[in-house]
């Protein structure tokens, strides 16, 4: 008999694997571009979240307030940004950038809160984050240009779940909002490649409508599983597991997709991770210490 820990382990770990194998599979959804993937992807998972809350008759945990569906509508934005940067990354070789986005997100997280709710580092903790800006220079310094595309994904996905946090709703019941929202952008974006005679859905064989529909529960089941995870285990275990999945796009990028990484942009991952560590330790060290107006390195699901 499994014990629930094992099977929340089980749960985070299926969902992390998933969302790190993510290099391997938008490259199959081509040649459709980042944006018609990512319109398919909202238009399914709008698909799969209704069939996963018919199952579970969980349509009374859907958000009703006029707060919740306002805050819910920015995080979709936030999302579809967060999205479409993602895909756009993955299939125009930018892997392991996209990496780096997910390392930095729970220190930018982190920063939010401070900014906008008001929580306090500790002197470990701003040292942490001063490290990681440093490696974000090196990396500039090294390509010549800032690296937008970590930053956004970081950024637009820290204020996800900023949002995400302060509604306080489940998993599926949010996405079920965020694509409802998306969902007219998304429908009218297809119908205009449609008209436009650009759309792939039905000009490039029999697998690829397919491949496109499987975009939603291939958004859905990590998701899912990351909820059943978060219900089981405690939030420092999700947390140290949140590193599965950038670790894993790092490793896909530059051994797989056969990436550069020179030195100069290995120095800057390295502060980079040796910023988390330090955070992390910190943070571990200080769980459970009555001191509750100090920040603490959050638990996310990547996407």
């Amino acid at each position: 008999m499994v014990s629930e820990g094992r099977r929340g382990i089980l749960f985070g770990l299926g969902a992390y694997l998933i969302w790190g194998a993510f290099p391997l599979y938008w490259p199959l959804l081509e040649p459709g571009g980042a944006m018609e993937i990512l319109a398919h992807r909202v238009i399914w998972s709008l698909v799969a979240v209704v069939a996963v809350l018919t199952v579970s008759h969980a349509w009374r945990r859907l958000p009703r307030g006029r707060r919740e569906l306002r805050l819910l509508a920015i995080a979709a934005v936030m999302i579809g940004i967060n999205w479409g940067v993602y895909i756009w990354g993955v299939n125009h070789h930018h892997v392991v950038e996209t990496s780096l986005g997910y390392f930095v997100n729970p220190l930018v997280t982190v920063a939010l809160s401070v900014l906008i709710l008001g929580e306090r580092l500790r002197r470990v903790q701003w040292a942490a984050v001063g490290v990681a800006a440093v490696g974000v220079v090196i990396l500039t310094v090294d390509t010549g240009r800032p690296p937008w595309i970590a930053l956004v994904l970081a950024t637009s996905f820290g204020c996800y779940g900023l949002i995400k946090k302060v509604v306080g709703v489940e998993p599926a019941a949010g996405l079920a909002v965020e694509t409802v929202v998306l969902t007219p952008v998304a429908a009218g974006y297809l119908i205009w490649l449609g008209v436009a005679g650009e759309a792939t859905f039905a000009s490039h064989g029999i697998g690829h409508p397919f491949l496109l529909a499987s975009a939603g529960p291939v958004t859905a089941v990590p998701l899912l599983l990351f909820a059943g995870a978060a219900s089981r285990i405690p939030l420092s275990t999700i947390g140290l597991m949140q590193y599965l999945t950038p670790s894993i796009q790092f490793v896909i990028g530059v051994t797989i997709r056969h990436e550069p990484l020179g030195t100069m942009r290995l120095v800057g991952f390295v502060f980079v991770w040796l910023s988390l560590i330090v955070f992390t330790v910190d943070s571990m060290a200080r769980r459970g210490v009555a001191d509750p107006g100090t920040a603490t390195l959050p638990a996310m699901e990547p996407v």
